[in-house]
C-alpha cells in the first residue's frame, strides 16, 4: 500500500468506525428551512448549529434582491472579476461592505477561507513577520504558512506573549503583521483590540481582523467588534469577514484603505483567478446589510437569546468559557461523552455539532452552539431542558 492510499486507509478506518456506531454528524442533508427549523431525514428539528445569526436566511428583503440581480445578470458572470466579471451588483456590494464598516474600500472573494488566505499570502513577503494568535481559523493559518514570511503565534489573547514576540521581531523584519480573529470559532470570546492596537502601533505592525463571527452581532448596532470597542475603523489595517454567516450568501470580503484594496484586486491571486461571485449572492449581501441597519430588533433578540441560553447552561453548571457572542461552546471534556451527548439530543430534535480533537485541544472537546435571533423562547428552553435531562443521565452535571 502507497502512502496516499494509507492516509486514506487511516481516515476512513475512523470514519466507518463512527458511522457503524451511528456516531457521525456530518454533512447531514436538509431538506427544508423553516426560520430555526429544519428538516433532516424526515424528522424536524431545532438548528442549534446555524450561521445565520441575526435570521437573515429566507429574510423577504434579501430573497427580493437576490431575484432582481438574478433576472437582470442571470446565474452567473462572464468570468473573473478582473476581465469581464465585474457588475453593478458587484461593485454596490463592495461599496456597502465599505460604507458599513467606516473603511475607504472593500474587496469581495469566493469565501472567506480565500479572503484569508489569498490576502494574506499576497501582502507578506520573505523579509517579513506575520504572528497570530493560536486560536486564529484554519484560514488565517493556511495562509501565513502559504506566504513567504516568518510565522509565529502568541498565546490566546495573551498581550504579553504578543509584546514579547514584536519586541523580538523589532528589527529583525521589514514588515510586521498581526492577525487576530474578533469572535474565536471554537470558544466565542472576543479579542482584546484597544490593546492589540496600542502594541502594534508601538511597535510599527499592521493588525488584521477577522469579523467572520462578529458582524452584526458585536456592537450596540451590530457593526463589529470596531463600533464594540468604541474605535475607529482607522485605527485597524484590515478586516475580512464572511459574506455566508451573519450575511446569507457566500463569499468573503476584506474592508480597508483604498490603495490597499486597488492592490488586491490586482495582486491577490485568488481573486484575480477566481470566477466572480454570483450576482444574486452579492446582491442578497447588500440587502442583508440594508436589512441590519433598518431593524436593530433583530440584534435586540440575538442578544436576549445569547443570555437566556447560557445563562441557564451555567446555571446548571456547564461551562462556556468565556463566550461572548453567538458561538456557544459547551465543554464535555472527553470524546465519548460527546459524542453520545450529541446522540441522545440529536435523537429528541435539538440539531447540534461536535468539535473534537484535533480541532480543539485535548479534553476540551465540546458541544459548539450557535444561538440566533431566529429562535424562540420555546426552542431555547426546549433545548436546555434537553441538556439538562441527558446531562444529568450521564453525569456531565450534577
Amino acid at each position: 500500500m502507497g502512502v496516499f492510499e494509507k492516509r486514506i486507509d487511516t481516515f476512513l478506518t475512523e470514519y466507518n468506525n463512527l458511522r457503524e456506531k451511528n456516531l457521525y454528524y456530518y454533512l447531514q442533508q436538509v431538506d427544508q428551512l423553516d426560520g430555526a427549523h429544519v428538516w433532516i431525514g424526515g424528522r424536524r428539528m431545532v438548528m442549534f448549529s446555524s450561521y445565520s445569526y441575526l435570521g437573515l436566511l429566507k429574510h423577504p428583503k434579501v430573497q427580493e434582491r437576490a431575484r432582481e440581480a438574478l433576472d437582470r445578470f442571470g446565474t452567473g458572470t462572464h468570468g473573473v472579476r478582473i476581465l469581464a466579471g465585474t457588475t453593478a451588483a458587484h461593485v454596490e456590494c463592495e461599496q456597502r461592505i465599505a460604507s458599513f464598516l467606516g473603511t475607504e474600500d472593500a474587496i469581495a472573494y469566493s469565501s472567506g477561507y480565500v479572503a484569508n488566505l489569498s490576502t494574506i499570502s499576497t501582502l507578506l513577503g520573505r523579509h517579513d513577520v506575520v504572528i497570530t494568535d493560536k486560536l486564529s481559523h484554519a484560514s488565517i493559518i493556511d495562509g501565513c504558512v502559504l506566504s513567504s514570511a516568518e510565522f509565529q503565534r502568541f498565546k490566546h489573547n495573551d498581550l504579553d506573549d504578543l509584546r514579547r514576540l514584536l519586541k523580538a521581531a523589532a528589527d529583525k523584519f521589514e514588515g510586521k503583521l498581526v492577525i487576530v480573529d474578533a469572535v474565536y470559532s471554537m470558544d466565542g470570546d472576543v479579542c482584546p483590540l484597544p490593546e492589540l492596537v496600542a502594541l502594534c502601533r508601538e511597535y510599527g505592525a499592521w493588525l488584521m481582523v477577522d469579523e467572520a463571527h462578529s458582524l452584526g452581532v458585536l456592537g450596540t448596532t451590530g457593526h463589529g467588534i470596531i463600533e464594540y470597542f468604541g474605535m475607529s475603523p482607522q485605527d485597524v489595517e484590515m478586516l475580512s469577514g464572511s459574506l455566508s454567516k451573519t450575511l446569507p450568501a457566500v463569499g468573503g470580503f476584506v474592508a480597508g484603505r483604498h490603495d490597499l484594496i486597488q492592490f488586491l484586486r490586482h495582486q491577490a491571486r485568488g481573486f484575480v483567478f477566481s470566477a466572480a461571485l454570483p450576482p444574486a449572492a452579492v446582491a442578497a449581501v447588500t440587502a442583508s446589510l440594508d436589512v441590519i441597519e433598518e431593524d436593530p430588533s433583530l440584534i435586540a433578540a440575538v442578544r436576549r437569546n445569547i443570555q437566556r441560553f447560557v445563562g441557564g447552561l451555567n446555571e446548571m453548571g456547564y461551562d462556556t468559557l468565556n463566550t461572548k457572542s453567538c458561538v456557544i461552546p459547551i465543554i464535555i471534556g472527553k470524546p465519548e461523552p460527546t459524542l453520545e451527548l450529541t446522540s441522545r439530543l440529536h435523537r429528541d430534535g435539538m440539531f447540534v455539532s461536535p468539535i473534537l480533537h484535533p480541532a480543539v485541544p485535548m479534553n476540551t472537546c465540546r458541544l459548539r452552539a450557535n444561538v440566533t435571533a431566529g429562535h424562540t423562547d420555546e426552542d431555547i428552553d426546549f433545548a436546555l431542558d434537553l441538556l439538562r435531562r441527558h446531562g444529568k443521565d450521564m453525569a456531565i452535571i450534577k
